[in-house]
């Protein structure tokens, strides 16, 4: 498998920016290589192409996106577990918990981490997730994944690649670490909107126990 993968490597890369487009939509919903390990020998090469590089893997991997969402849509279960034979039930429980957990924002997740972005483009269209929220969270969960790259590889050069996946977990840490209090801090609001009493109401059955409490001689 290895090899396979080097040989498809290869192979995008000798197609120069089409190549990386392709293995960037391919990789969306179907086992190839992630478009990184193509991304970052590019970089290298062409450090001033850098951002442009990471702009045609965002948007080619978006669109891959739609693919694995439309894959899933209506080719349902059987269709996920045809492509992922192993651990597929288990993969799919796993997705389907964050997103009743998260929402939208476990696609940005996946799109940005290491977890395969293809498993969440095709569980979305299963679960009938909103296409266009999908399609967001798509652009911008794998653009910020693509443009750290790129970033750091044109300012740093060929001294931090081989501490680029650290870097990449690093700054996804601190992504999700915001994003998850963002999104509990929104909940907390909102219950606060819908139920604006509550807060005055458990102050008055405070005072009303007090009120109410046997004077102690």
């Amino acid at each position: 498998m290895h090899d396979i993968f080097i040989q498809m490597t290869e192979y995008f890369k000798s197609m120069g920016i089409w190549g990386l487009a392709l293995n960037s939509f391919v990789e969306s919903f179907f086992l190839v290589p992630p478009p990184d390990f193509l991304l970052i020998v590019m970089d290298l090469a062409l450090p001033a192409k850098a951002l442009f590089y990471a702009l045609v893997c965002t948007i080619a991997s978006a669109f891959g996106g739609a693919i694995g969402y439309g894959i899933g849509y209506w080719g349902g279960r059987p269709a996920f577990n045809w492509f992922f034979r192993k651990g597929g039930k288990e993969k799919f429980e796993a997705v389907e918990t964050l997103y009743n957990k998260y929402g939208t924002l476990a696609v940005f997740f996946s799109a940005f981490t290491p977890i395969p972005y293809k498993v969440f483009t095709i569980a979305s269209g299963i679960l009938s997730m909103n296409f266009w929220k999908f399609m967001v969270a798509s652009f911008f969960g794998r653009g910020a994944r693509f443009f750290i790259v790129s970033i750091v590889l044109m300012l740093f050069g060929e001294a931090i690649k081989q501490y680029i996946e650290l870097v990449i977990i690093a700054v996804t840490a601190v992504i999700i670490l915001f994003f998850v209090v963002l999104y509990k801090k929104r909940k907390s609001f909102i219950k606060a909107e819908k139920f604006p009493n509550n807060a005055e109401l458990e102050k008055n059955v405070s005072f009303d126990e007090k009120v109410n409490e046997p004077v102690q001689f």
